[in-house]
């Protein structure tokens, strides 16, 4: 859960980072984070960019938790609602949660995915969250560990081959995407 709040606008190699710090001080925990301060668990969690508004975030999620036991017990859609009332939990934060954290069959829709998925012509770039997060859990059906293994290819693909300015050469989806048809040096014919 931790993550999940972490990652907003950051590089995972950067919430690596700051969720190393706050095992390094025993304060990966829920009670540990609430013993902290808000600035204390700022300049712990540095490395993960927006610091200050990440920290009020945690301690958001972490007072949610506390108030709530049990979270377990409710059913996806109860729980969804439940955390997208919390304070800096949005829509791909609680789907990641979610799945990741509830081993909940949610399909967590993120930029890698809109990129990837724009580029291929398969969705338009502007669609909205919900509406491509359903469409994904419709075409894939619910299961848990499709979505991880989905989610997580989709990224790597997105951090090493399909990137802002995209390696279209070694991409294995290259005649099928669009952004390569449309890119200068790469034939359409091909």
């Amino acid at each position: 859960m931790v993550g999940a709040v972490l990652t907003q606008n950051t590089a995972w190699t950067n919430v690596e980072k700051a969720i190393d710090n706050l095992k390094a001080d025993g304060r990966l925990a829920l009670d540990s984070m609430l013993s902290m301060s808000q600035q204390a668990l700022a300049d712990a969690i540095r490395p993960a960019g927006y610091f200050n508004v990440k920290a009020k975030r945690l301690l958001s999620l972490c007072r949610f938790l506390e108030r709530n036991p049990g979270l377990e017990r409710l059913d996806s859609g109860l729980l969804r609602s439940r955390l997208l009332s919390v304070h800096g939990v949005g829509p791909e934060t609680a789907d990641d949660i979610l799945l990741y954290a509830f081993n909940r069959p949610v399909f967590v829709v993120d930029a890698y995915t809109r990129r990837l998925f724009s580029r291929l012509g398969v969705i338009e770039p502007d669609i909205g969250y919900e509406r491509l997060r359903q469409g994904f859990e419709q075409a894939l059906g619910r299961d848990v560990r499709l979505f991880n293994e989905y989610h997580a290819l989709i990224v790597a693909h997105g951090k090493s081959i399909c990137r802002p300015r995209a390696l279209c050469r070694e991409c294995v989806l290259e005649r099928h995407c669009l952004h390569a048809c449309a890119s200068p040096d790469i034939s359409p014919d091909r």
